[in-house]
């Protein structure tokens, strides 16, 4: 599955990274603690998370995910948004909290 079929099915809004949005997606990590991720996301993973800091697109370009997920109505930052279109990663966004997308993610990937 792609993120932009991923984006249509749980229905994110498209915040920026747009040129990343036919990437593969491999699998899904949530946590909001950037080392925890680093430490364990792996590459093509789709990241949910309430941080909307910049340091947020240095860690998923580090790990290579495919996607980065903010949740409870979270939006990123203009430089966090600038770094995504540099790195062509997409970032994403939902109004749900990072339980229930995650839930419903790992539906969608383990139907």
């Amino acid at each position: 599955m792609t993120v932009k079929e991923m984006a249509q099915t749980l229905e994110l809004k498209i915040f920026a990274g747009e040129e990343g949005l036919e990437k593969e997606i491999d699998g899904g990590y949530t946590s909001d603690l950037l080392s925890d991720v680093m430490g364990y996301a792996d590459a093509g993973y789709v990241w949910v998370t309430l941080q909307t800091h910049k340091n947020v697109m240095a860690i998923a370009s580090l790990k290579e995910l495919a996607a980065v997920v903010l949740v409870k109505g979270f939006e990123p930052d203009e430089d966090t948004m600038e770094l995504a279109r540099q790195e062509q990663i997409p970032i994403l966004g939902t109004t749900e909290q990072a339980f229930e997308i995650s839930g419903r993610l790992y539906q969608l990937l383990h139907p």
